[in-house]
C-alpha cells in the first residue's frame, strides 16, 4: 500500500524545532521527501548566531527513519535565500509539490512601547518570509502547468495564529503579521487554483519555544500521556492538507490543537443599517449604532474568542 505523499517533495520552513519539526517528520512519515529549512538562531526573538544544527538534526532524523531529506539553513525572509530554498528542492528532488510555511520569531511589546525595529523584524520574518517562499514556489508551479498544458500538483500550508482571530494585547506586530498571512493565503488560493495548487492556513495551538510563557500555567501530563499541547496534534492536519485527499480544500482557515480541528468561516455581516436620508449624519449613526453596542462589555472586540472557546491572550 502506497503512502499518501509517496513521490512528493516538500519544504517546511522553521523546521528545526517545535511545530516545524513535527510537521517535517509527519510529511516524511507520509512518504514525502523533505527540505528541512531553519535559520538556526537560538533565541525565539531571532537573536543569536545562525546555526546549521537544528535543520541538520531533523534531516538526519528523517534519513535515519528511512526517508529522504536535505537541510537548508537560509533565512526565508531574505528574498534570494528563499529563492535558493525552492531551487534546492527542485534540484534535489526534481520538483516541488508541497510548501509549509512555519518560520517565525517573537518581539512582544505593547503597541505604545514597541519600537520600529521590533515591528519590522516580526513582519519581515512572518509575513515577508511567507511571501518570499510562496512567490518562488508559485512561479515554479505556474511554469510547470504551462509546460504540461494543464493543472499540476501543488499544496501550500501557511501558519497564522489565534492572536489574529482573538487579539493579543502584547503582540501587535505578531497579530498583524498573522492577519496578513491569512490575506496572503486567500489571495494565493484564488490566483493559483487554475494551476492545480491549493493554499490553506492553520492557526495551531502548541507548546513550543515560541509559546513557552503563554502556556506556562498549563501542566504537562504525568507519565507517558501525550501533552494536549504537543505539536504532534497539529502535524497530522498539515499532512492531510498536503495530500491528494485535500484537493477540494482551498483558501480555508482551520484552527487546530489537542485533538480538535475547527473550520473558521470568513467574516459575515452581523448587522446592517441604512440611512433614511441621502447620506448618514452623525445624529443618525449615534441613534443606530450606540444602542447596537450598548450591551457589549467595554473593550470587547470580535466574537471569535468566544466561538472558539478561547481565553484572551491564549492564542
Amino acid at each position: 500500500m502506497s503512502l499518501p505523499l509517496e513521490g512528493r517533495s516538500a519544504i517546511v520552513t522553521g523546521a528545526g524545532r517545535g511545530l516545524g519539526r513535527a510537521e517535517a517528520l509527519e510529511l516524511a512519515r507520509l512518504g514525502a521527501a523533505v527540505v528541512v529549512n531553519d535559520f538556526g538562531q537560538p533565541g525565539r526573538d531571532g537573536s543569536g548566531d545562525a546555526s546549521t544544527g537544528p535543520a541538520e538534526e531533523v534531516a538526519d532524523e528523517i534519513r535515519l527513519a528511512g526517508g529522504r531529506a536535505v537541510a537548508h539553513t537560509g533565512d526565508v525572509a531574505d528574498h534570494r535565500q528563499a529563492q535558493g530554498l525552492v531551487e534546492l528542492a527542485v534540484d534535489t528532488f526534481g520538483q516541488l509539490d508541497i510548501l509549509v510555511n512555519n518560520a517565525g520569531i517573537l518581539r512582544d511589546r505593547m503597541v505604545f512601547s514597541m519600537s520600529e525595529e521590533e515591528w519590522d523584524s516580526v513582519i519581515r520574518v512572518h509575513l515577508k518570509g511567507h511571501f518570499n517562499t510562496t512567490h518562488f514556489a508559485s512561479a515554479h508551479w505556474r511554469a510547470r502547468s504551462k509546460a504540461a498544458g494543464g493543472p499540476v500538483y501543488g499544496r501550500i500550508v501557511n501558519t497564522s495564529s489565534e492572536a489574529f482571530l482573538a487579539g493579543s494585547a502584547g503582540q501587535p506586530n505578531y497579530a498583524a503579521a498573522k492577519g496578513g498571512i491569512v490575506g496572503l493565503t486567500t489571495s494565493t488560493a484564488l490566483a493559483l487554483a487554475k494551476y492545480g495548487v491549493t493554499a490553506n492556513v492553520i492557526c495551531p495551538r502548541a507548546r513550543t519555544r515560541m509559546t513557552s510563557d503563554v502556556f506556562a500555567g498549563f501542566a504537562e501530563p504525568d507519565g507517558d500521556g501525550l501533552d494536549p499541547l504537543a505539536p504532534e496534534h497539529v502535524a497530522p492536519l498539515v499532512g492531510y492538507l498536503a495530500s491528494p485527499a485535500a484537493g477540494r480544500i482551498n483558501g480555508q482557515l482551520l484552527v487546530v490543537h489537542g485533538g480538535m480541528v475547527a473550520v473558521v468561516e470568513r467574516p459575515r455581516v452581523a448587522a446592517k443599517f441604512d440611512t433614511k436620508q441621502d447620506a448618514f449624519t452623525y445624529d443618525e449613526l449615534e441613534a443606530l449604532l450606540t444602542p447596537h453596542y450598548a450591551d457589549r462589555p467595554a473593550g470587547e472586540t470580535f466574537a471569535a474568542a468566544e466561538v472558539l472557546g478561547l481565553k484572551r491572550g491564549q492564542a
